[in-house]
């Protein structure tokens, strides 16, 4: 696949997070609780999720963007959208952004563009869905619930379209303006959760509690990304040292790098679980929001 060490990592948490949603999904099937096959489907659009972001779906250039930001604080991809390129265009050009501030705007694009692939794949899977279910001639109790299943998909394309035109508007209004230096968040993803959250119909009480969860979830992905950094220096090394002979030299290189590999896949998996749980409660504020 050519992955990096740290796109490496980020699979391997992916595929563990998958793993265990297959798993408790086969405790309710035997159960007989997805009867509509609901949570079947979105296993199987997580792992075509998966299977896309990193190149594994047999399709050529379909990886998502894999920067190489750790390394030299540059882009390696292009954001497949022209509005995107325009205003990244025009960050590096204004002189608002140190190298610091222009890696964190390139990750927040970078986030942006992963959120409109996945839609993408929502929107064809939606799509799919609806094909087959007009096609069906006879009304029955088992299309009442498919309907209801699509019913579901379309709330999930809303709430991932607001997110995504939220998300866009800030990249507007920051590329223009730079960093606010009073801004509560960092982390795009976290920005995204709470602009959800002011949304959803929580409590002044549970929102504040929400808020202070994000922090302590900030202050988990600013760990990772920091793990991830050495991660790949690690690597940079260890193929430094591969050509020099030097055997000792060698053991330790790869022990430290097997310990940095260890620790970037814990911190991934927890960060992406954390992450699937504060979305998942969202979400349930949202459609509170629309009965």
């Amino acid at each position: 696949l050519h992955l990096s060490a740290v796109k490496l990592a980020e699979l391997h948490s992916d595929l563990k997070i998958q793993e265990k949603d297959e798993l408790s999904w086969k405790k309710l099937k035997a159960e007989g609780l997805d009867e509509d096959g609901e949570k079947e489907a979105k296993l199987r659009r997580n792992l075509n999720v998966i299977m896309t972001k990193y190149g594994m779906n047999g399709k050529k250039d379909s990886q998502l963007v894999d920067t190489n930001y750790i390394k030299d604080g540059t882009e390696s991809d292009t954001l497949d959208d022209p509005r995107l390129e325009k205003l990244w265009s025009k960050a590096k050009s204004s002189g608002k952004f140190s190298d610091e501030e222009l890696d964190k705007l390139w990750r927040e694009f970078k986030h942006h563009k992963e959120k409109v692939h996945e839609y993408n794949i929502l929107l064809e899977t939606v799509s799919r869905t609806e094909d087959i279910h007009k096609n069906v001639i006879n009304p029955s109790e088992e299309n009442l619930v498919k309907e209801e299943i699509l019913h579901n998909k379309h709330r999930e394309l809303k709430d991932k379209l607001r997110s995504i035109n939220q998300g866009f508007e800030r990249l507007r209004k920051v590329s223009h303006q730079g960093y606010d230096s009073t801004s509560e968040f960092e982390e795009p993803r976290v920005i995204d959760l709470w602009d959800m959250a002011k949304s959803a119909n929580f409590t002044a009480k549970e929102l504040e509690s929400f808020r202070e969860e994000l922090k302590h979830f900030e202050a988990k992905i600013e760990k990772h990304h920091h793990y991830q950094k050495q991660l790949e220096i690690s690597h940079q090394k260890l193929k430094h040292v591969e050509g020099t002979g030097d055997k000792d030299h060698l053991n330790r290189n790869k022990e430290k790098y097997a310990m940095l590999e260890e620790k970037t896949k814990e911190l991934g998996y927890k960060v992406k679980k954390h992450l699937q749980d504060l979305s998942s409660r969202i979400s349930q504020g949202l459609q509170h929001n629309e009965l």
